[in-house]
């Protein structure tokens, strides 16, 4: 593992997000350092893939503030109270639900839609269908993305595709199709892929969750590589021993919330919340 420096990067308060009435993150607080490897883990369901795609700004938070890389969104949603049925007694509750009534993109001014759009040119994400273009060769899927995006020409992004394909280990096969690679080469192109984009966050929805075993190994080598430069990384992963070797931080999510954080061998050894220690000791 690897310290990380000292400059926070990130930093979340009160984030709160809803689908169709759903409270999925119900008040995260969250802070990186330039540098840091995050590992967040937890059941499926408990929100860990809503927050990364909120701290891409591929969703909008409903209420809180996101500061990423000088750039801060702040929302402040509305609430009413309803009644409900109380099934453990059932008599009616009060219920605070937000005012979710106008459509996602009417709630938002322009200024906040450019501070959007800023932050998901900082932040990079894998997703893990990967997306690749299955009809532009390794290269071209490098290269083309910043000329379409940021109005790069090709002299600028032919060479980086060239350097990063050399970093994850993939020069070779530059002018092969997405249909040629195996998973853990898809994988390492979609990585170089995101980082053409000179992103300062890197953000991975289980990028080993569909590779084989041994593939496993190569994609963990590139993002340990990316650790010891100084990329700051935030990974959604079901991977206990990647999480507890390679991380310099761990966050247990349950139910939308941050349960327990801290440096691997406390989560994995020592975790003080019940809810942590159950999770890891059926694993």
């Amino acid at each position: 593992m690897y310290a990380s420096q000292q400059d926070e990067l990130i930093n979340v308060k009160g984030l709160h997000k809803y689908f169709l009435g759903n409270h999925i993150l119900k008040g995260i607080d969250f802070s990186a350092n330039e540098g840091d490897l995050i590992s967040i883990i937890g059941r499926s369901g408990c929100g860990k893939t809503t927050f990364l795609r909120c701290l891409n700004c591929l969703e909008i938070l409903d209420s809180g503030t996101i500061h990423i890389a000088g750039i801060t969104l702040s929302r402040h949603l509305n609430h009413h109270i309803t009644e409900e049925n109380n099934p453990s007694n059932n008599k009616k509750r009060r219920v605070l639900l937000p005012n979710l009534g106008m459509p996602k993109e009417e709630r938002l001014d322009d200024d906040f839609r450019l501070k959007a759009r800023a932050i998901r040119l900082k932040v990079g994400i894998l997703f893990q269908n990967l997306n690749l273009f299955p009809h532009m060769t390794v290269l071209e899927n490098i290269s083309r993305p910043p000329m379409i995006v940021k109005g790069e020409n090709r002299d600028q992004t032919v060479p980086r595709a060239i350097g990063l394909l050399e970093k994850v280990g993939l020069e070779k096969f530059m002018d092969r199709y997405p249909h040629q690679l195996s998973g853990g080469q898809a994988q390492r192109v979609a990585i170089a892929r995101a980082l053409a984009m000179s992103p300062q966050v890197m953000l991975y929805d289980e990028p080993t969750s569909s590779l084989d075993p041994e593939l496993v190994q190569e994609v963990m080598e590139v993002m340990i590589n990316l650790h010891k430069e100084g990329m700051t990384q935030i990974i959604v992963t079901h991977a206990m021993n990647f999480a507890r070797k390679a991380s310099n931080i761990v966050i247990y999510m349950e139910d939308g919330k941050i349960v327990e954080q801290g440096h691997p061998d406390e989560i994995f050894d020592n975790a003080k919340d019940q809810r942590t220690q159950q999770y890891l000791s059926i694993l």
